[in-house]
């Protein structure tokens, strides 16, 4: 492995020059009055002319502009400098209004004062992500769908209509090209060290945010718009992200010893690592997760480019090539087809992989990288629950990456409970994991049905013209013959030949086997595919489920307050004979979705033309729940329909199972 310490770097030649040096080459004192009036506003036509054009297509010479605006960079930084916190606030405070993050911009104002390296750096990621935020505000003025890339962002003809082209030229110097400065890339990617980061590029920025607060302003009051802050994304289940245990300051102590010693941690990183630890500390949870994942990606780049022998890969590509990047370390291969290394190192594959997954690319996880980077989340409100669960991953692989000597550090009984839970870890985001979430949930719902007020048995017969319940007993039946198929491959001892129904359709069977361990991580193009379709039947027994509750209570009110009318009461009456089957039927398609989620990686040894059979009959219970959801409907009411309906899909599935079509039979 690359020893960390032999590593000075992790930007290639042609970006370090561009960051560290271009800005300084041109020496001369820039006269500030030029770019700022008496009163603090940006005077934009003195900015942009710093910016050069190639001769050949008139796109931005970024090399020349880079220079050119160096000492513009230094005069505002100094600038910042010679003002007191009030005279900033006095003068610039409302141009940070449209931003909707004004403290944090102010917080880079008093950052500057002491330039701090790590602090400044940290300042920058906050900036960029606030900034990009807010453009995308600006941008939804104009435009529908807001740009995912900030570079596709600030290329964008809807920023040019409100702030001018030759405006959104500055910006992207500074940020959202690959041929500029790249600084957010750059410092959210975790490839620039503190020190490599000139400060003076963090007041421009924060000049420059102010100057687009002017001119936004102005706008504004010419088209007399509004500009609309997007929601913040708020965490609703924290409960779900619980992974480690809450971490006290012993066992953030002992991280600091960690962090000194570990092969995953660069020496030029490590004050990144301090800074993050002591953030968490402080209560300040968003700089804490801000400063640490760009850090996990560089540590993480460090084993992908050793173990897969590429070097180079640990380096800022140029802007004709590709960052290495969480989502290229976490795939199953590389771009030439060779088989990933990186899990192998990482030894519980499964473990820090589905983490890394859950937390930072599944679409139904927090997205934590992706959310903060691009200003999604409110950075005040960072919740702890979160950032505990990012440090105590971090500590995790500090210790999985530290010297033999560290073994009473890695041992102590603070420590071991953190491994303990790392090593238990099973994603919780990945669709598999969702679908077992799904069942479980609808049969909790199900479970409700036997507690619904109900009209006395003897009450509902006394309403005349409706046949007894013959065929909701017939339907029953064919439901128990299918449970009968099924028993081999349930649990042994489960269920009993008397009531097949309710001893084998209960909760207990399906927590038993949603436990089962199911590999989540590179799911193969047909996992994901009958995994979709059968979250779509789940999600649609659940609605049939709840309508089914919601109507029974409020026709159980109208039937004592004596509001139903004859042909409501013959409806009622329909409807509690259809609960009868509908229950165990809706509970028989939750057991055949979980028997088959657990053996759906034999999904993949069907040839073609027997997958897309089963895809076909998948779809076909599919078509009878959503049937369902129309027919239990409020507005429907269809309950005859119901069992003409189920009946047929019973003789379906009890087709289906004799020819042993499903995936549980592959399995055996």
């Amino acid at each position: 492995m690359v020893l960390p310490d032999s590593v000075t770097t992790c930007l290639s030649q042609p970006v370090h020059y561009a960051i560290c040096r271009l800005g300084f080459e041109k020496t001369d004192t820039y006269d500030i009055n030029n770019v700022v009036s008496g009163n603090g506003e940006v005077c934009w036509q003195a900015v942009t002319e710093h910016v050069y054009y190639l001769e050949s297509d008139q796109s931005v010479d970024y090399i020349k502009s880079i220079r050119s605006l160096g000492p513009v960079c230094e005069s505002v930084n100094l600038y910042f400098k010679s003002l007191t916190k009030e005279q900033f606030v006095t003068q610039y405070a409302s141009w940070f209004h449209w931003t909707n993050c004004t403290e944090v911009f102010l917080g880079v104002f008093d950052v500057l004062q002491y330039t701090q390296a790590t602090e400044v750096a940290l300042g920058l990621m906050k900036l960029t992500s606030c900034l990009e935020r807010a453009l995308g505000d600006v941008y939804l003025l104009k435009g529908n769908d807001c740009p995912f890339l900030l570079r596709d962002l600030l290329a964008s003809e809807q920023l040019a209509d409100v702030f001018g082209q030759a405006v959104m030229n500055v910006l992207r110097v500074f940020i959202g090209s690959p041929h500029g400065l790249n600084l957010r890339n750059v410092l959210w990617h975790g490839f620039a060290s503190p020190q490599e980061i000139p400060a003076k590029y963090c007041a421009m920025l924060l000049f420059l945010t102010a100057g687009l607060g002017q001119l936004l302003q102005t706008h504004l009051l010419q088209t007399k718009g509004v500009l609309v802050h997007r929601p913040y994304v708020i965490f609703n289940s924290l409960k779900e992200l619980d992974a480690f245990p809450d971490l006290n300051n012993e066992i953030l102590s002992i991280a600091e010893e960690l962090v000194k010693m570990s092969s995953f941690v660069l020496k030029m990183m490590l004050p990144f690592w301090v800074a993050a630890l002591t953030a968490f500390k402080q209560s300040r949870y968003a700089d804490s997760v801000i400063l640490l994942l760009p850090q996990l990606e560089v540590g993480l780049r460090l084993l992908f480019t050793t173990s897969n022998k590429c070097p180079n890969r640990l380096l800022t590509a140029e802007s004709s090539a590709l960052y290495t990047t969480f989502d290229e370390m976490l795939a199953k291969h590389l771009e030439n087809e060779e088989v990933n290394q990186l899990p192998v190192v990482l030894e519980e594959p499964a473990m820090a992989s589905d983490f890394l997954w859950d937390f930072l690319n599944h679409q139904e996880g927090p997205r934590i990288r992706d959310r903060l980077s691009h200003g999604e989340i409110n950075l005040e409100t960072f919740p702890r629950e979160v950032a505990n669960q990012i440090v105590g991953f971090a500590i995790t692989i500090l210790c999985r990456f530290s010297d033999e000597n560290m073994f009473s550090l890695k041992e102590h009984m603070v420590i071991k409970p953190l491994m303990n839970c790392a090593s238990c870890y099973r994603s919780r985001f990945h669709p598999v994991s969702r679908l077992k979430k799904q069942v479980l949930e609808c049969m909790k719902s199900i479970h409700l049905w036997p507690e619904l007020p109900t009209v006395p048995e003897e009450q509902v017969q006394k309403i005349k013209g409706l046949e007894g319940n013959a065929e909701a007993d017939t339907l029953i039946l064919m439901i128990s013959e299918i449970i009968s198929q099924l028993q081999h491959y349930m649990p042994q001892n489960c269920g009993s030949a008397d009531d097949p129904i309710n001893s084998v359709l209960t909760e207990r069977l399906l927590v038993e086997l949603c436990d089962t361990r199911i590999c989540t991580l590179y799911s193969p193009r047909p996992v994901l595919e009958v995994v979709a379709v059968l979250r779509r039947i789940s999600a649609q027994c659940h609605q049939v489920s709840q309508q089914v509750i919601a109507s029974a209570g409020l026709r159980y009110t109208q039937w004592v307050n004596k509001t139903l009318r004859s042909r409501q009461r013959h409806n009622y009456r329909r409807m509690l004979n259809s609960i009868k089957f509908l229950s165990p039927v809706l509970r028989l398609i939750l057991l055949l979705i979980t028997l088959d989620l657990v053996s759906v990686h034999s999904v993949c040894k069907k040839n073609p033309f027997d997958y897309q059979q089963y895809l076909k009959f998948l779809k076909s219970v599919l078509q009878y729940t959503e049937n369902l959801v129309t027919y239990t409907s409020p507005e429907k009411n269809k309950w005859d329909e119901t069992m003409e309906l189920t009946k047929k899909a019973l003789i379906k599935l009890r087709k289906i199972s004799d020819r042993k079509l499903m995936l549980m039979h592959l399995a055996t």
